[in-house]
């Protein structure tokens, strides 16, 4: 595995002189339970955890955390699939059962954070693999991951299929009271048997719609991402009103629609399945992505205005934007007799 060939970025976009982390930090182990079984972790201590997105990126945010890489969420259109080829690992089963832990996490974000270079953006997780996968059940890295961003009042937003994501409601309501969180959950689709074949190592839809329930009734607004929508499989009229009226009645602040797009190394993985399952659409899937991992705009654009068409019906209004960003005043030095409060903003 090419573990030395991966370099990060260091400050303001000049390469660093390292690599993400060395092949003599790798531990690589398997556990005999159920969960994991099949399932093999490469332990490392990463060098660098904020990562700044590509100035290329359609991604609506500039730096990102992602405590681990690849998903034993093995949703077969996953456009992360690419970045394992990237350590010579397999972008299909590889992809699903190889997958790296950068243990460090927390207190290498911790410091960073404090860096006097470090100027408080917002921070996107779960943008590449979910940072609750089965994986953060077993190493715990959110917990500290998001205390590190709490105690520094970061705002950071984190998208999720995971149920665990529930285990840090503590911690996301005391992240909420200093700073800007967001919280989205992944839903494409309500489909139980489309779910089975597409996204086999997830919490069914419904499971993550009791996620977003228990999250606004604590007070935490949380949106859903409504992607993929899957052509001919998840996109008639029907199936999207049934998925956002399951949507709505979960109490989602807002619903974004996104049509799949096949990257490469995704798009493969996707189109084999899609042979195997549904081998009559491949011809069409052909025809619809001739133009390159994106569906044709006239298609997004049909999607994205039927679904914000039942939206409006059933209700659902914009996200409500966070809270300032706001630190607690310090304590007073009481040994001090002149004292100057400063305020972090």
């Amino acid at each position: 595995m090419r573990w030395e060939n991966l370099t990060a970025e260091s400050g303001r976009g000049r390469a660093a002189d390292t690599a993400l982390f060395g092949a003599d930090a790798v531990t690589t182990r398997t556990f005999d339970t159920p969960e994991f079984r099949g399932i093999t972790f490469h332990e490392v201590r990463a060098r660098s955890i904020v990562n700044r997105v590509p100035g290329a990126s359609r991604m609506p945010f500039e730096w990102t955390v992602n405590p681990y890489r690849g998903c034993s969420h093995a949703c077969v259109y996953c456009f992360a699939r690419k970045s394992h080829s990237y350590l010579d690992l397999d972008t299909g089963l590889g992809f699903d059962s190889q997958i790296v832990v950068k243990v460090n996490a927390p207190e290498l974000l911790r410091r960073q954070l404090a860096s006097p270079r470090w100027q408080g953006e917002h921070i996107a997780m779960g943008t590449n693999v979910d940072c609750y996968q089965r994986a953060e059940g077993r190493y715990r890295l959110m917990p500290g991951i998001i205390a590190a961003l709490r105690d520094h009042a970061n705002p950071f937003s984190l998208l999720t299929k995971g149920t665990l994501v529930l285990r840090d409601l503590d911690l996301l309501k005391q992240a909420a009271s200093v700073t800007e969180v967001g919280v989205s959950v992944s839903v494409g689709f309500t489909d139980p048997a489309l779910w089975r074949t597409v996204e086999p190592g997830t919490p069914a839809p419904e499971r993550r719609l009791d996620v977003v329930r228990t999250l606004a009734g604590h007070g935490i607004g949380c949106g859903v991402l409504m992607a993929p929508v899957i052509p001919f499989l998840s996109d008639g009229p029907e199936q999207l009103r049934a998925t956002v009226r399951a949507i709505a009645s979960a109490g989602a602040t807002s619903v974004t629609p996104l049509a799949l797009h096949l990257r490469p190394g995704a798009r493969e993985w996707f189109m084999s399945w899609l042979g195997r399952h549904h081998p009559h659409l491949v011809h069409r899937y052909e025809r619809l992505y001739a133009g390159g991992a994106y569906a044709p705009k006239w298609y997004q654009r049909r999607i994205t205005r039927q679904v914000h068409e039942l939206a409006q019906e059933y209700g659902m209004g914009p996200a409500r934007p966070g809270a300032a960003r706001r630190l607690p005043e310090p304590e007073p030095e009481h040994t001090t007799p002149e004292r100057t409060q400063l305020t972090l903003l």
